[in-house]
């Protein structure tokens, strides 16, 4: 009976994965439509975008007319664990496809990009400043998606009421509203209008529509791939860090308290602590950046106060952007700088947002018990303390269950980081410049010292490779997915032998 019920849920679970796939074509063949900024030797690469859509049009296909489901079919939170966990793996090897197809890179470098671009990482493989145009398009769209979690947003909106389990399977905390449906549409709402926004500020302050159509989508999902080697630093201007900065900080804050902001609901806005939190540790960190380090490469106090604000934020944001190279650091001894950097990409940015790390609703949570503590040590032994906190319009106490997910990430993320700064420094790497760069790759941020490039060794590809997944995801939703699809196999085959 059990086995039954099992191989039914499972072609649910195929039959959405399906339905998504078949609409997946018209994301992959987005960048054709901006030909018109591409030189006309590279026409030839839209072959492989299309190549890729037929692909992934027939494996769509495929599993839609195989496993059909009946539209509204609800998701279990672990159904919708797996489902995340193989939409992130069959997203991330088709966008791989094009770069893989137009032998721009070869197929481990392939899955790193389309890796670093799902989970708005922002580390690389490629030159920015020869790679055929409409692959820096690609890179900047694959972001964009990665940043609000589009596929996972698309199969709640696909799934309808029933995609719950989905929604919340992929570690958002609450839905805007009721409605999931209604929760994916503010959240694009919001998403595309800033977007928007970032693209006509950029106008303004002097790029061309190219870079400003690329960074605007980049910035706002703090992913940091750049249409430039040099970054924002390429540019060498005060308005552009400006607006990418505020881009960088409306990337990195909460859907929830977006729409908290939207709906004018400025009382109950003031209460999340994630914002304050955040704007403390800019305050605390940039003069830490500008006394221990940019004070000592620029001699002008002004340019490096702008230069310690940028790549402060940047790291806290989990976006990767630089205007300074940072790769010369550890050879000339600015040790200390690499290690504030570190810490700010470990703290990272808020939850529900589009940044990677702890993330600062954790860090906040943190705080308040530690505060609470202290104060329940000199109250009352009866005394009986709550502990309140905000997330976007809803109050809510510091359950148990948060303190115990707290602990669970927190375990996992410094296991994983201290086992890939152990590989990485086992190519020869310094302990310093190895946990930078995988902080950089677990906290999803995209800052580099130089050890990632097309030349990186295979072993050290795919260890950052797999620190991106595992950063963007949060750890517990691939070991869920994971479980519960090895638990159910081994129980269908001991029932397949048994029944032999």
């Amino acid at each position: 009976m059990y086995l039954l019920t099992l191989k039914e849920r499972y072609k649910v679970i195929f039959g959405y994965i399906g339905r998504l796939f078949t609409y997946f074509p018209i994301v992959i063949l987005l960048p054709l439509l901006f030909f018109f900024w591409y030189p006309e030797g590279q026409l030839s690469y839209l072959l492989p975008f299309v190549y890729t859509a037929i692909i992934v049009l027939m494996f769509g296909l495929a599993f839609r007319v195989t496993f059909k489901v009946k539209p509204g079919t609800a998701l279990t939170i672990q159904e919708g664990a797996i489902i995340v966990v193989l939409v992130w793996t069959f997203g991330i090897f088709f966008s791989s496809l094009p770069f893989y197809l137009g032998d721009i890179l070869n197929f481990s470098q392939s899955i790193f990009e389309s890796t670093s671009g799902w989970t708005t990482t922002g580390l690389t493989m490629v030159n920015e400043d020869t790679i055929p145009k409409i692959y820096l398009v690609w890179r900047s769209i694959l972001q964009f998606m990665g940043g609000a979690g589009f596929a996972i947003i698309m199969m709640s909106a696909i799934a309808g009421p029933g995609g719950f389990g989905l929604y919340h399977a992929e570690g958002r905390i609450d839905n805007l509203v009721p409605n999931v449906r209604s929760s994916v549409r503010r959240i694009l709402i919001i998403y595309f209008s800033y977007a928007i926004a970032g693209f006509l500020a950029y106008l303004v302050v002097g790029m061309n529509s190219f870079d400003a159509f690329n960074h605007s989508l980049t910035a706002l999902a703090t992913g940091g791939f750049s249409t430039h080697s040099t970054s924002i630093g390429g540019f060498n201007s005060i308005p552009i860090e400006i607006v990418t900065i505020v881009l960088m900080f409306l990337g990195t804050t909460g859907f929830a308290i977006h729409y908290t902001l939207w709906k004018g609901n400025f009382r109950a806005f003031c209460k999340n602590g994630e914002p304050k939190l955040m704007g403390l540790i800019v305050i605390i960190f940039t003069p830490l950046l500008l006394i221990t380090t940019f004070s000592l490469i620029f001699t002008n106090i002004g340019e490096a106060f702008r230069h310690a604000l940028f790549q402060g934020v940047s790291a806290l944001t989990g976006t990767g952007f630089n205007t300074v190279d940072v790769s010369w650091w550890s050879s000339k001894g600015f040790h200390t700088g690499l290690y504030l950097l570190t810490i700010l990409m470990i703290f990272g940015g808020d939850m529900d947002s589009t940044s990677g790390g702890l993330k600062q609703f954790r860090l906040y949570a943190l705080i308040k018990l530690i505060f609470s503590e202290i104060k329940g040590f000199f109250l009352p032994r009866n005394a009986v303390v709550k502990t309140e906190i905000w997330k976007g319009e809803k109050k809510q106490y510091i359950r148990p269950s948060l303190v115990r997910e707290i602990l669970v990430i927190f375990t996992l993320y410094f296991i994983t980081f201290g086992i890939g700064t152990g590989i990485v420094a086992s190519y020869g790497h310094s302990l310093a410049d190895a946990s930078f760069e995988f902080a950089s790759a677990l906290s999803t941020v995209g800052l580099s010292v130089g050890i990632t490039g097309p030349d990186a060794p295979l072993g050290l590809i795919w260890t950052e490779t797999a620190g991106m997944f595992l950063g963007r995801l949060e750890f517990l939703v691939i070991i869920f997915g994971i479980t519960k699809i090895v638990k159910d196999a081994r129980f269908a085959i001991k029932k397949s032998v048994k029944e032999r």
